[in-house]
């Protein structure tokens, strides 16, 4: 069986998720709602959770996925303040509310990780949030980013504890120096490559 990339978008802000399906099992990468829901109904039952960071949006349904048997990868230990549901719930009026949850794995000194036989090789790129990370797997030319980088944009740097200085410095560090062909799987928005913002994303 190949190794084929499911999309899924969810949640009040239109997130995207991922479950990578391959022959050893299955990978979540992010947890917006109800993509636990939508995995099951795909036939998986994923077996680890990536988490590229760990706003409210990201994170909803991680406490559905990690009971029902996905291990939990993460930068940094479950944090209020990185997660802003609290924002969210007070300035955007949303109705978020994330489970407290608990990683089995923090990455934040990790550069390689292999799950179901698959390797990711793993780049801390704050500016966004100061946990995000971005997952790149050679083996299927695809890096997963979160909202480090979209198309045609980037993620947004006025939240606490975010700088543009250091996003673009992470970009393009980690991220720019990736094959062009290699595709990009970002937190909202549609898939694109990594030579296609090089040569347009009119922000980085």
């Amino acid at each position: 069986m190949p190794t084929h990339i499911h999309s899924y978008t969810g949640g009040h802000v239109f997130t995207n998720g991922y479950i990578i399906e391959t022959e050893h099992g299955s990978i979540a990468i992010d947890a917006p709602a109800r993509i636990a829901e939508w995995a099951q109904s795909l036939g998986h039952t994923p077996n680890h959770l990536l988490l590229t960071h760990q706003h409210f949006d990201h994170v909803e349904d991680v406490e559905a996925l990690q009971s029902a048997g996905a291990r939990i990868s993460m930068h940094s230990a479950y944090s209020e303040t990185l997660i802003r549901q609290k924002e969210a719930r007070e300035k955007l009026g949303l109705p978020i509310q994330v489970t407290p949850f608990e990683a089995d794995e923090l990455l934040h000194e990790t550069a390689k990780i292999t799950l179901c036989e698959l390797e990711f090789h793993i780049s801390h790129i704050p500016g966004h949030s100061p946990d995000s990370i971005s997952f790149y797997a050679p083996a299927l030319g695809s890096v997963f980013v979160g909202d480090t980088l979209m198309a045609g944009a980037c993620g947004r740097t006025d939240l606490p504890g975010g700088s543009f200085e250091q996003l673009y410095e992470g970009i393009h560090k980690h991220l720019y120096t990736l094959p062009d062909e290699t595709k990009v799987y970002s937190g909202h928005g549609p898939i694109t490559t990594i030579g296609q913002e090089k040569h347009s994303n009119p922000i980085i």
